[in-house]
């Protein structure tokens, strides 16, 4: 799939080793730094996820990374610039960042603060206005929040 500048290639049934995750950095445009080794491998070395920079900080550190807080946080952010993460406002100042980066809504489960993905396109909204000119509608973020019963 082509993101931006970058050809980004889908985690789904791959895993990735420490040479693929230098070689996903370096088409993105990043220096694969130690940080953003350690950090990548912990985002790209499986599966889809979804994390904050607070979750992704305590995984660092679990796994004996030095890196602060706000290194994960300047982290991320390169990483979306890059294409290679999707960041999604969640209850106001709360960002979650996504690894799959493809045009996808998503479920909250309000009571655990947990993201996850609505499959296919089952999710179609009417009634869109017309955008300003010189503008397009590049995508709609679509998160329906659940609660227990």
């Amino acid at each position: 799939m082509w993101h931006g500048r970058v050809k980004v290639e889908a985690n789904k049934d791959m895993e990735r080793t420490h040479a693929g995750v230098a070689d996903l950095l370096r088409k993105a445009g990043l220096r694969p730094t130690r940080q953003r080794m350690a950090l990548g491998y912990l985002l790209f070395g499986k599966e889809d996820r979804h994390v904050t920079a607070e979750m992704l900080h305590e995984e660092a550190v679990a796994t004996g990374e030095r890196v602060s807080l706000a290194t994960v946080y300047n982290t991320l952010h390169q990483f979306k610039r890059a294409g290679l993460l999707r960041e999604l406002a969640i209850e106001g100042a709360k960002a979650y960042f996504d690894t799959n980066t493809s045009n996808h809504n998503h479920f909250y489960l309000e009571r655990e603060g947990h993201l996850m993905d609505i499959p296919g396109d089952t999710i179609r909204v009417d009634g869109l206005p017309e955008p300003p000119s010189g503008t397009r509608i590049s995508h709609i973020d679509v998160v329906v929040r659940l609660s227990k019963r």
